[in-house]
């Protein structure tokens, strides 16, 4: 059809086309490549951080710094503190921010890089444990380390074979192996990927009921002794359209509703003489502090309610929840 773009014959490849095939092509080789380089260091360095009581400490520079960045990042985001320290800095006092049971990763393909070579001897006296991930096993990083990460490969994706391609895309994957291997050592979970992500779709997925409730002043309660007029009034002020109904203990007894409310006066004229323990509804549905907001709010959906009243183990009233709390929030 005219006006539409149809993808090249492998007999007519774009030079820009066949140029990203084959860079794709020896990234994804070197990738695999690595696959072969691990070893009991890999498993070593797992266990040194996952059993230590610091930060992991990642050093770099040039494109093996902003590859440290990431690898921090990722750490970070599953469990594993971390924090990227450029090693010229480090030279110059921040060193200072390391503490014990920190472990420093640093990251060379050459394993030459001068900055990061000056400060080893520093971390070695500070008492630091090292893991270094290069490309050359002979270097003076990998002999220097406790222990080394083989991230070597045959070539770079350059086709000058000068700038770093495959062996920073090869790094960077061994970082990922590496944060995803403490992931599972630690046992970490989908609640704790949500408590350090809270701000995105996936914190929001792990909200639990009595962080959005309303509670305190706000709630509307009534004890079951109470006039029909005060039950009103508690109705009218907190605006929820519902109140709870309880025991002078504080234990739930039933709630009504403004729904309740207007059945009660079409059939009997001499319901505001009555009490709350007269008109309320008994057993009425409810929820636990710590059951997901996702949960209150199918809850909610499917019985056709708005609110629902969060209770404790001794059924005492904790807060209230409406539905305008939870629409919006992407909770699915």
């Amino acid at each position: 059809m005219r006006g539409m773009t149809q993808a090249p014959t492998d007999a007519a490849v774009h030079p820009a086309i066949a140029e990203a095939r084959r860079v794709l092509e020896v990234e994804a080789a070197a990738i695999l490549g690595i696959v072969g380089h691990l070893d009991q260091h890999f498993v070593d360095a797992v266990e040194l951080i996952a059993t230590g009581s610091g930060r992991v400490v990642t050093m770099g520079v040039g494109k093996s710094g902003i590859i440290c960045k990431k690898i921090s990042a990722t750490l970070a985001s599953t469990g594993t503190p971390s924090f990227f320290m450029h090693p010229t800095e480090a030279i110059h006092g921040d060193l200072g921010m390391l503490v014990g049971g920190d472990v420093v990763l640093a990251v060379s393909n050459s394993g030459e890089t001068e900055e990061i070579v000056r400060v080893l001897p520093s971390i070695k006296r500070m008492g630091a444990e090292m893991i270094a991930i290069t490309g050359n096993p002979s270097s003076t990083l990998a002999r220097g380390a406790d222990h080394h990460l083989n991230a070597s490969i045959s070539k770079e994706a350059c086709p000058l074979g000068l700038a770093p391609t495959a062996s920073t895309t090869a790094t960077l994957a061994l970082g990922d192996a590496l944060a995803m291997a403490l992931l599972v050592r630690r046992g970490f979970k989908e609640e704790d990927f949500g408590f350090l992500h809270p701000g995105g779709k996936l914190g929001k997925r792990f909200l639990r009921v009595h962080e959005l409730m309303h509670r305190d002043a706000d709630l509307p309660v009534v004890f079951a002794s109470a006039h029909m007029r005060d039950v009103i009034y508690e109705m009218s002020k907190k605006g929820f359209g519902i109140t709870a109904v309880v025991s002078e203990a504080g234990e739930m007894q039933g709630v009504i509703s403004d729904g309740d409310l207007r059945r009660l006066l079409e059939r009997d004229e001499d319901v505001l003489r009555k009490t709350a323990a007269d008109s309320m509804k008994r057993d009425p549905l409810t929820i636990g502090g710590n059951e997901l907001a996702s949960v209150a709010l199918q809850i909610m959906e499917e019985r056709k309610i708005t609110s629902l009243f969060i209770v404790n183990d001794e059924r005492r009233v904790e807060g209230i929840i409406h539905i305008h709390d939870l629409w919006g929030l992407e909770l699915f």
